[in-house]
């Protein structure tokens, strides 16, 4: 069947709409305690609690009904699947995806513990580690389901998946990229859009004759390595521009951003001042749009950034994987960039669109997501893919101190998400 037949709705903060919240936010209401609940697992890396929250979410789906399954193609790192029947199972499902794990927090740069869930009787923010990413929408996809079941009475025409799966924030290789390539999720019947960036992680490392602090002398490490600084900065500094003149988004142009540096001779007071070093590294991070050529970006590190004629040396890194691979594919199986249709000519999008709009959300421009989710490895078998988060006039804190969620924010994302999940999986499509 031809890929955009079916659909995946990957829910990730990509695709931003507003809305007007009503209710008092001081209220407390089952679905914002079992939303606290689940902020208080401790999921972030690098020893993320997995089985607390799987358990958890397990007990709420049986207590709608909801069909469960665990998979583990790595131990110790579970992927939960959770199932709501269709009318007709020959129709091609939809997925809703989300992940279990976080990024750390720095409890001292925090107001409130991060995992401890606080909720201010004033404002109604819930802080919490994972309270934006993406732990809101984990439960929100529950809490649309258990309203559709228990309160509407809705049966979908087309099964329903959720999944949460592990690892999404070191890149998904022990997740979602084993998921995708697995027997379970080729019977999910999911078919074989807007796209992610892809994350490379450079390392530029320079070597140099050692010497004296006062000498100056061509081709040191430190020399050679602050050319190629220079030369990356020029080169964010061109795209950012791009940027600033309003041409193009911050997620559709190249990002470089030097993340650390690492040369020197340690001393018992710090570092040897009088000395250069022979070797210096420096470390950045990178994100390609799908509609950039790879291959040009490696020769521009090679030729340019990097080059050997300077004792120049490189690595394109996966995170706990030292390879030289970009991290995930921007490509499909025929070569076409990872990007999902979101206009008229793709019947999903409209439906999508509609559901939202009738629950009182107005969408924004669709955007590529400035980071990457593990959305790419399902449009790389040509599944159409949409991000999608409800979090309306509230700040982005993704990854950031003080990360916190609205109540009423939440609980009106809980019901975008009924509108979204009854008029996706009621959606046929026309025959011919």
């Amino acid at each position: 069947m031809a890929a955009g037949r079916h659909m995946l709705l990957m829910l990730a903060a990509a695709i931003l709409f507003s809305f007007t919240s009503s209710g008092k936010s001081h209220e407390e209401r089952e679905p914002i305690t079992r939303f606290k609940q689940y902020l208080r697992f401790n999921t972030a890396h690098p020893n993320p609690n997995y089985t607390a929250p799987v358990s958890f979410l397990i007990s709420q789906a049986q207590s709608i009904g909801l069909q469960f399954k665990t998979l583990e193609f790595v131990p110790n790192k579970p992927i939960l699947l959770l199932t709501w029947p269709g009318s007709d199972p020959s129709l091609p499902s939809i997925l809703f995806n989300s992940h279990l794990d976080s990024v750390p927090a720095e409890p001292d740069k925090w107001s409130h513990p991060p995992f401890s869930a606080f909720h201010s009787p004033e404002t109604g923010q819930i802080f919490a580690r994972g309270s934006q990413d993406d732990k809101c929408i984990a439960i929100q996809y529950i809490e649309a389901i258990r309203n559709l079941i228990l309160v509407k009475n809705f049966k979908p025409i087309r099964t329903v998946h959720a999944s949460y799966v592990p690892d999404e924030e070191i890149g998904g290789f022990d997740g979602m990229a084993k998921f995708v390539e697995s027997n379970e999720f080729r019977e999910l019947n999911v078919g074989v859009f807007y796209a992610d960036r892809s994350p490379w992680h450079l390392i530029i490392r320079a070597k140099g004759a050692p010497g004296h602090g006062s000498r100056m002398f061509d081709n040191g490490a430190m020399e050679n390595l602050m050319k190629s600084v220079e030369m990356i900065t020029k080169f964010r500094e061109s795209q950012f521009d791009v940027v600033k003149a309003g041409r193009a988004a911050n997620s559709e142009v190249i990002s470089v951003n030097l993340v650390y540096l690492k040369a020197g001779i340690p001393s018992p007071t710090g570092f040897v001042m009088n000395m250069q070093p022979s070797e210096a590294e420096a470390g950045f991070d990178a994100r390609l749009p799908p509609t950039v050529d790879p291959d040009l970006i490696r020769r521009r590190i090679a030729e340019e950034w990097a080059p050997a004629i300077r004792n120049m040396s490189y690595e394109l890194i996966l995170l706990f994987l030292w390879q030289i691979i970009e991290k995930g594919p921007i490509r499909d199986y025929k070569g076409r960039p990872l990007m999902t249709l979101t206009d008229d000519s793709n019947p999903w999008w409209s439906v999508f669109k509609r559901a939202v709009t009738s629950a009182g959300g107005k969408l924004g421009k669709p955007e590529i997501l400035a980071s990457t989710t593990d959305a790419r490895y399902m449009r790389q078998l040509g599944i159409p893919v949409l991000g999608f988060s409800p979090m309306a006039n509230t700040p982005i804190l993704l990854h950031d101190h003080n990360e916190f969620l609205k109540d009423t924010v939440f609980l009106k994302g809980v019901e975008v998400y009924e509108s979204v999940i009854s008029s996706l999986s009621s959606f046929v499509e026309p025959s011919g």
